[in-house]
């Protein structure tokens, strides 16, 4: 697959944070994705361990959610962790992941933060500006916004809110199971994201792209 070389990830925090400010407008984040167009679909996602992260992209049919590829990418962990910074600590192994895909997706969705983040650029922003494909954020814990209490029953949500802007989702994927935190990256909307994530979550908290890509992260040999 081949990716939008943006800019590179050997900066400080304090250039991190630039590029992130810089390339926050250029995300798009009004544009519907119906779930009917969608064929094939991946979740993201990024293991620490020891100093090394291994990355896991994981490719399943739609809406079957069959597997069709997993790769995984290792390399040293280049960043540190810093609240709000993942994309630059997961990013480089990400990126050579995506890199050798050979069946690329309809939608990613991210184990992390699209537009619900303090300068809207999260992981699923961020690495959709190099996807340019859609990217879809959800986050297992808050990271900013309000919201209202969040219906029990599967597919109720409430809005996640900062300041005046709707930056997000709060959704519940199961009857009485704690929600998950749900934004656009780029190339899709917010009705899209959620209605997506809920096609693709079965029997877990979690949609299955996602579950799969953390199983998979985490194997390390």
């Amino acid at each position: 697959m081949q990716l939008n070389q943006r800019h590179r990830w050997d900066v400080s925090p304090a250039e991190a944070i630039a590029i992130q400010r810089q390339l926050a407008g250029e995300t798009i984040t009004d544009r519907p994705l119906a779930v009917n167009e969608i064929k094939r679909v991946a979740g993201v996602d990024v293991s620490v361990q020891e100093g090394e992260s291994q990355a896991a992209v994981v490719v399943l049919s739609f809406p079957e959610l069959r597997m069709i590829e997993t790769v995984l990418a290792r390399q040293p962990t280049p960043f540190p962790y810093i609240p709000g910074l993942l994309s630059f600590r997961e990013a480089p192994a990400l990126l050579e992941a995506f890199e050798r895909l050979q069946n690329v997706p309809d939608v990613f969705i991210f184990d992390g933060m699209g537009r619900a983040h303090p300068r809207r650029m999260g992981i699923a922003a961020h690495l959709g500006l190099w996807l340019a494909r859609p990217t879809i954020g959800c986050g297992k814990t808050h990271l900013i916004g309000a919201y209202d209490p969040v219906p029990p029953e599967r597919g109720g949500y409430s809005e996640l809110r900062d300041r005046d802007e709707v930056i997000g989702a709060v959704l519940r994927t199961r009857d009485r199971v704690k929600p998950v935190f749900i934004s656009p990256g780029h190339l899709i909307d917010l009705p899209s994201a959620i209605a997506i994530t809920l096609a693709c979550t079965r029997k877990y908290r979690l949609p299955e792209p996602i579950r799969q890509a953390h199983h998979a992260a985490g194997q390390f040999s």
